[in-house]
C-alpha cells in the first residue's frame, strides 16, 4: 500500500490518496474463478474493499475413545494445535476419555515457517509433565482452500498416531483443516497466533465483534393530579409534589400551587428507557408543606403496564391507588383495613414514533423512529474496509519499552463493530470489511481507534487509551465509487496537538434508489413526532446523556465489552462541555459566513465611490436595465447562481471532509484553555486557577454583554421612532411618513427606485464625509439602555 509523500505539518494533517491492492487474491497466483479456487455454483461473497490476508484455520471438534492412564485411571484431555513456533491449546476435561471443544485456531500464512501442521491430543497432569496421548500430522501443500459462502468443509475423524508416526493408537480426534482468508466466518470467534501471549480473560478482548445498541424508547409520564392527600401534620393543608424515579434517572413536578388535599399539576415527565424493560417506574408523593420533606404514598408500576403509541394521539389516562408509606413494612396487617387511600391520575405511554437521540444532532447517524413500524425501506448500503493503521504512537509502556495493542471502533446507526486487536505492532493490519443499511445520506459514520490496556496482567485494569477518531458523512461522498484514503489521527491533549498515527480505510456508498434519496432532501431530517409534540432543548440535553448511559452500559456488559470511555468518545458526550477553544472557533466560523457579505458590501463601496470607473458605469447600465425591466431581476439572480454552482462544480472537492484543525482551533490553542478543556466538572484545580479562569470569563462575558447590549439598543431605538418618547423625534417622523406616503403615491415607482439607486451609486464628489441625515436623525433616538442600573 502506497501514500502520497507528506509536504510538511500542514499536509501531514490532511487526507492522503491510498492504492491499496483490493480485492480477492489467491494463492498459486489464482484470480477470481481461476486456480487455487474450490468452484462453487453460487455467487461468491464481495469482500473487496480490503487486502486478502490468508490464514490456516483448524478446527478441533472432538475427541473420543482416548485411552486411561494406568497410574490415575482417569483421562483429563486437551488438544495442542502446533505450528512451527506457534502453539494453541484447548481448554482441558476432567475424567473424560471423550470431549467435546468446537474450537477454532487460526494461522496467518505471512508467518507460517513449517510445512507440516501437528495436532497433538495430550493428558494433562497436575504433577509431572503432561502424558502423550497421540498425534496427526497434515503436509501444508495438501490443506484444501475453502471460499465463502461456500459451506464449511466437514470436519473428519483421525487415527492417532504414535510420536514417531509409525503406527496408529487408541483414540480418535475430529479435525477440520483449512486455507481461507478473514472473509470466513469462523475467523472472528478463531484464537489467532499473533494473539499468543494473551491469558485468562483478556482473550476474549482481542477478538473482533459486532455490537447492537439497545433499543431506546422515550416514556413519556404526564401527571395530572392527586386525590385525598393526607399529610400527618393535621394542622395544616400538604403542599405536595411528585418525584418520579426510573433507574438512575429521578425527575421531579414542581409543587402544587396551593396547599390542597387534591393537587393539580399536569406535567410531563420524560425518561429514557431500554428493552428488555428491566427496570420498574417508581412513584413517591412528597410533602413539602412539613418541617421535612414527608413521604405521603408511593408506587411502582413495571414498564409493560404502559401503552407504546406511535403518533401524537393522545393515550387513555388512568387513576392508580398509592401505598401508605410504611404500612407495606411496618403495619402490613392495617392494610386490609384501609377503605381509602391516596390516588393519583396519570397518563403514561411508551413513544415510539421518536428517535430516541444518543449523540448530537450535528453528526447524528441514524434518524429512524424507535417502532419498527415506522421505518422506511433502505436507500443505499455503506460498506467500509478498515485496512490497517500507520505510524501509531506508543501509548503503554512493557518491559521498559512503549507498545500499542490498536483496535478500530466503527458506529453507524444501531450497528457498532469493533476490529480485532493487533498486539504489539504501530502499524497493525486488520483488512476487515463491514456493511450498513442506509436509511438517510445526510447522516455521518464515526471511526475510532483505541489501545486496548485488558489483555490480562499488569494494568489491565486502566480505560482503552484514545488514539483517534474520524467522521465522514455520506452525504458528501459520490455515489457508487470506492474511496481509498489515508486519514490522519488527531488528538487534543493537555500538551496541545498531536497526531497519533494515520488510519487507512476504504469505503463505498451504494445508491439503491436514487428517486427515493432524492426524495428524502424534501423531507424532515428528524421523525414527524418531535415536530407535533416536540420536546424542550433542556429535555432533549438530559435525555441525550440518559441514553448514552443506558447504551454505555448496555454495551459494556457485551462480551467482548465496549468499554464506556470507548461509548462516550464515539458519541461526543462532553461536545457541550464550555471550552475556549470552541467558542474561538465557532466565533470564527461566523465571521467566515459573512465574508462573503461584507467582499459584497466593500465591492459595493468601491462601486459607489468609483474606484474603478468602468465597473460603476456597467453596474449604473445593469441597474437601469433592471429598473426598466423589473420582470427579469429574480431570473437573473437565479441564473447567476446557477453559474456560480456551475463553475465551482470544477474546484469541487475530491476528498470527503475531515478534521480541520485551522477551523477547529486547535493549532494556535493556549495551554491553559487547553488544561481548562480537559478539566472535571466540577473543577479539580486550586482556587487560584479557578479565580483567574472565573475572571477571564468574565472578561470575555463582559464583551459578549456589550455586544448584546448595542443590538438591542439598535433595536429599542427603532422602537422610538414610533413610541413618542422622544416626542419631537416622533412627530418628525411621523410628518416624514405622510409626505413621502403622498410623493410616493403621486410618483411612478420605477422613478423613485432610479432616483434611490442613482443617489447611492453617485459620484464622490458629490459625496460628503460627515455622516447622512438619516444616520444622524436614527443615532439621536432615545434607547432604554439610560433605565438600567
Amino acid at each position: 500500500m502506497s501514500a502520497k509523500p507528506a509536504g510538511g505539518k500542514d499536509d501531514d494533517y490532511k487526507i492522503k490518496d491510498t492504492k491499496p491492492q483490493l480485492g480477492e487474491k489467491w494463492p498459486h497466483g489464482g484470480t477470481r474463478g481461476g486456480g487455487g479456487w474450490i468452484i462453487s455454483d453460487r455467487v461468491t461473497s464481495t469482500y473487496d474493499l480490503v487486502e486478502q490476508m490468508h490464514y490456516l484455520y483448524v478446527r478441533v471438534e472432538k475427541a473420543h475413545d482416548l485411552p486411561i492412564n494406568p497410574f490415575t485411571a482417569s483421562c483429563d484431555p486437551y488438544v495442542e494445535v502446533k505450528l512451527g513456533n506457534y502453539k494453541g491449546k484447548t481448554q482441558h476435561f476432567e475424567k473424560r476419555t471423550y470431549a467435546e471443544w468446537k474450537q477454532v485456531f487460526a494461522f496467518s500464512k505471512d508467518k507460517i515457517q513449517s510445512t507440516v501442521l501437528e495436532v497433538y491430543v495430550k493428558d494433562r497432569d497436575m504433577i509431572s509433565r503432561d502424558d502423550y496421548l497421540g498425534k496427526v500430522v497434515f503436509d501444508m501443500n495438501e490443506v484444501p482452500t475453502r471460499v465463502p459462502p461456500d459451506s464449511p468443509l466437514a470436519p473428519q475423524w483421525y487415527r492417532l498416531e504414535d510420536r514417531r508416526g509409525e503406527r496408529k493408537v487408541k483414540g480418535e480426534v475430529m479435525l477440520a483443516v483449512w486455507m481461507g482468508t478473514q472473509a470466513d466466518e469462523a475467523f472472528s470467534e478463531a484464537w489467532h497466533s499473533d494473539a499468543a501471549t494473551v491469558q485468562g480473560e483478556g482473550v476474549f478482548s482481542v477478538r473482533s465483534k459486532v455490537y447492537v445498541s439497545p433499543k431506546l424508547w422515550y416514556l413519556r409520564v404526564n401527571v395530572i393530579e392527586a386525590h385525598d392527600v393526607e399529610s400527618q401534620d393535621k394542622s395544616q393543608l400538604p403542599q405536595v409534589f411528585v418525584k418520579a424515579q426510573l433507574g438512575n434517572q429521578i425527575l421531579k413536578t414542581k409543587p402544587s400551587a396551593t396547599k390542597t388535599t387534591n393537587p393539580l399539576w399536569n406535567e410531563d415527565l420524560v425518561f429514557v428507557v431500554a428493552e428488555p424493560f428491566e427496570e420498574s417506574l417508581v412513584l413517591t408523593l412528597e410533602n413539602k408543606a412539613s418541617s421535612k420533606e414527608e413521604i405521603v404514598g408511593r408506587l411502582v408500576l413495571p414498564l409493560n403496564v404502559f401503552e407504546k403509541r406511535l403518533d401524537h394521539r393522545a393515550v387513555h389516562s388512568r387513576w392508580f391507588n398509592l401505598e401508605q408509606f410504611g404500612f407495606g413494612m411496618i403495619e402490613g396487617e392495617r392494610r386490609m383495613e384501609l377503605k381509602f387511600s391516596t390516588r393519583i391520575h396519570l397518563r403514561a405511554s411508551l413513544d415510539g414514533g421518536y428517535h430516541v437521540l444518543d449523540e448530537s444532532t450535528m453528526y447524528i447517524s441514524d434518524i429512524r423512529p424507535t417502532a419498527r413500524q415506522l421505518w422506511k425501506k433502505p436507500i443505499g448500503i455503506l460498506e467500509i474496509g478498515i485496512l490497517s493503521a500507520q505510524g501509531l504512537q506508543g501509548m503503554k509502556t512493557k518491559d521498559g519499552k512503549k507498545t500499542t495493542d490498536a483496535y478500530c471502533v466503527a458506529k453507524y446507526g444501531q450497528k457498532w463493530v469493533r476490529t480485532r486487536t493487533i498486539l504489539e505492532n504501530f502499524n497493525p493490519k486488520w483488512n476487515e470489511q463491514y456493511t450498513w443499511e442506509v436509511y438517510d445520506p445526510c447522516t455521518v459514520v464515526t471511526l475510532g481507534v483505541f489501545d486496548n490496556t485488558h489483555l490480562g496482567g499488569e494494568g489491565g485494569t486502566g480505560k482503552d487509551a484514545r488514539i483517534g477518531k474520524i467522521r465522514i458523512r455520506l452525504s458528501t461522498l459520490e455515489t457508487d465509487r470506492i474511496y481509498t484514503h489515508s486519514y490522519p489521527l488527531l488528538v487534543l491533549q493537555p500538551s496541545g496537538l498531536k497526531k497519533t498515527g494515520e488510519l487507512q480505510i476504504a469505503f463505498r456508498f451504494t445508491c439503491l434508489s436514487l428517486a427515493n434519496m432524492i426524495y428524502l432532501y424534501s423531507q424532515p431530517l428528524l421523525p414527524k413526532m418531535h415536530y407535533q409534540h416536540p420536546l424542550t432543548i433542556n429535555q432533549l440535553d438530559s435525555l441525550r446523556y440518559q441514553a448514552m448511559n443506558i447504551v454505555a452500559v448496555r454495551l459494556g456488559r457485551a462480551e467482548p465489552p465496549l468499554r464506556r470511555e470507548v461509548v462516550e468518545y464515539m458519541l461526543d458526550v462532553d461536545s457541550h462541555m464550555w471550552s475556549m477553544r470552541r467558542s474561538k472557533a465557532n466565533f470564527f466560523r461566523i465571521v467566515s459566513l459573512f465574508s462573503g457579505v461584507l467582499s459584497m458590501s466593500k465591492w459595493l463601496g468601491d462601486v459607489c465611490h468609483w474606484k474603478n470607473p468602468i465597473t460603476s458605469i456597467l453596474v449604473h447600465i445593469l441597474f437601469f436595465i433592471l429598473v426598466c425591466f423589473p420582470e427579469l431581476i429574480l431570473p437573473t439572480m437565479f441564473l447567476y447562481m446557477f453559474l456560480i454552482g456551475i463553475w465551482n462544480f470544477r474546484s469541487r472537492p475530491r476528498h470527503p471532509p475531515h478534521m480541520d484543525t485551522k477551523l477547529s482551533w486547535a493549532e494556535a490553542v493556549q495551554p491553559d484553555e487547553l488544561d481548562e478543556e480537559f478539566d472535571t466538572f466540577p473543577s479539580s484545580k486550586p482556587q487560584d486557577v479557578t479565580k483567574m479562569r472565573y475572571d477571564r470569563l468574565r472578561s470575555v462575558a463582559g464583551r459578549i454583554q456589550t455586544v448584546v447590549g448595542d443590538i438591542a439598543t439598535q433595536g429599542e431605538r427603532f422602537q422610538a421612532l414610533l413610541s413618542w418618547r422622544d416626542p419631537r423625534a416622533s412627530c418628525l417622523f411621523v410628518v416624514f411618513c405622510l409626505i413621502v406616503a403622498v410623493l410616493l403615491y403621486v410618483t411612478p415607482f420605477k422613478i423613485v427606485v432610479l432616483g434611490t439607486g442613482l443617489f447611492l451609486l453617485r459620484h464622490p464628489r458629490f459625496r460628503s464625509k460627515m455622516p447622512g441625515v438619516p444616520s444622524n436623525f436614527f443615532r439621536r433616538l432615545p434607547a432604554r439602555a439610560d433605565s438600567m442600573l
